[in-house]
């Protein structure tokens, strides 16, 4: 035991409780028919709960940890502490980048080293733990290396780079039988056309993709892959922008039915879209996968990934996560972290634990809405027009006939309220 936590307990969930505990979040309660524990499936972001320093734009590490360092002993404590601290929350699961969870080697050789050793770490404590893996990826981005793009790069070497690190990410992954993996392209984009090919960069992500498929058939590895759209931030023209910029992307390259998607509430933030429509979306074109929870500052212009403590939009998210059919691979993964000011090991728990009410209160009020068909029944009394055997047959009919039609006055529309006032009122009564 690492006693980084102290004398902290696993929590429970104790309404009444004046210390750390679940108020919202009973894993066994049922919804829908099934345990808030498997409608959730929470994971821990290892990145942003054991290898971020504090830092934002502006200003440096605030984090004192006892595991920040560049050996091979501050990477097998931090996996201690990571593993305490899934125990404390029972989290089902976790989720990692390559450069979280090892020390940077001075060749790739060493780097994959170091990664393989704790990969056989987390493999030995899994076997006791409750904790699964939701994904693992690869980290494409901090170094320098990677400052004009991975599978993006004018450089070929750095294209190899990239290969052979997701390749090991992928291994990994198949190994700790982690449920995805997920292709997170921070620096896929653009800064400037003058010294672009677009149309290259687009080609060349597009095999590395294809690529990536084709290993993930060649090893077996059952879980999905995803991509995670990313605007904006930190390259200024991202080839990923949004749900539809990926699925785009993907219908190019044939891998519509191959690659889902990973969406995280800042990013939809960023990329000008809400949480819900990204989700929604997703569902529509048949690529939803999973999703990472947080929240933006909405006064700062940057992804701040804070934890979550908005129920209605945390609600209206999870809403069209079950309207769709609920998670398959997927989970809600806490992209999220800390503020620089707090400090505490005990931070750490309050954190989660929280944001792991404020879903479990917006899942449940989701739930409701749909079982007391709250919204689906003005939804369809609004579309409802579409049911005529004339407004069906206008689907396969051609301009020349729609046009006849209501030039001899059989047309005469009149508009309806979308009553979008009235529907906000009714999600206010179930938040």
């Amino acid at each position: 035991m690492s006693n980084f936590f102290g004398d902290l307990a696993p929590l429970s969930f104790d309404p009444e409780a004046e210390g750390l505990a679940f108020r919202a979040y009973n894993p066994d309660e049922v919804v829908l028919g099934k345990r808030l524990e498997d409608h959730l499936r929470f994971a821990i972001a290892y990145w942003h709960s054991f290898a971020w320093p504090g830092g934002d734009p502006f200003g440096g590490q605030t984090f004192e940890r006892p595991w920040f360092g560049d050996g091979m002993d501050a990477a097998r404590l931090k996996a201690e502490v990571a593993f305490e601290m899934f125990e404390l929350l029972g989290a089902s699961y976790f989720c990692f980048h390559d450069l979280d969870i090892r020390p940077e080697g001075a060749s790739f050789t060493e780097s994959k080293r170091n990664f393989e050793e704790i990969v056989a770490i987390f493999e030995e404590k899994m076997e006791t733990a409750k904790v699964r893996l939701l994904w693992g990826t690869a980290n494409l981005f901090s170094h320098r290396r990677f400052m004009s793009g991975a599978a993006s790069n004018p450089d070929p070497d750095v294209f190899a780079w990239s290969a052979a690190t997701v390749k090991s990410c992928m291994d990994a992954t198949h190994r700790l039988k982690g449920e995805n993996y997920v292709l997170w392209g921070g620096r896929e984009g653009y800064e400037t056309l003058l010294n672009t090919d677009l149309k290259q960069e687009l080609d060349h992500m597009g095999r590395f993709l294809s690529m990536v498929v084709d290993y993930k058939h060649k090893i077996g590895f059952p879980g999905t892959i995803l991509i995670e759209p990313k605007p904006q931030e930190p390259t200024k023209h991202q080839y990923d922008y949004d749900v539809a910029t990926v699925f785009g992307f993907l219908q190019r390259f044939g891998l519509e039915k191959e690659v889902k998607v990973n969406i995280e509430q800042g990013h939809a933030i960023l990329a000008g879209h809400s949480f819900e429509h990204e989700i929604a979306l997703a569902q529509a074109l048949g690529v939803f996968g999973s999703i990472d929870m947080n929240r933006n500052d909405y006064q700062s212009g940057w992804d701040t990934d804070q934890f979550p403590n908005n129920v209605p939009e945390v609600a209206l998210a999870y809403y069209e996560i079950l309207k769709g059919g609920g998670f398959t691979t997927g989970g809600t993964n806490f992209d999220a972290k800390l503020r620089r000011q707090s400090l505490d090991p005990e931070d750490l728990i309050a954190a989660h634990a929280g944001a792991m009410d404020i879903c479990a209160r917006g899942l449940k009020a989701a739930a409701r809405m749909l079982e007391d068909d709250a919204l689906e029944a003005p939804r369809r009394a609004r579309y409802a027009g579409w049911e005529t055997p004339e407004a069906q047959a206008m689907l396969t009919s051609d301009l020349a006939s729609i046009s006849a039609r209501v030039e001899a006055g059989d047309v005469d529309p009149q508009p309806r309220s979308g009553r979008q006032e009235k529907l906000e009122n009714i999600v206010n009564r179930y938040v």
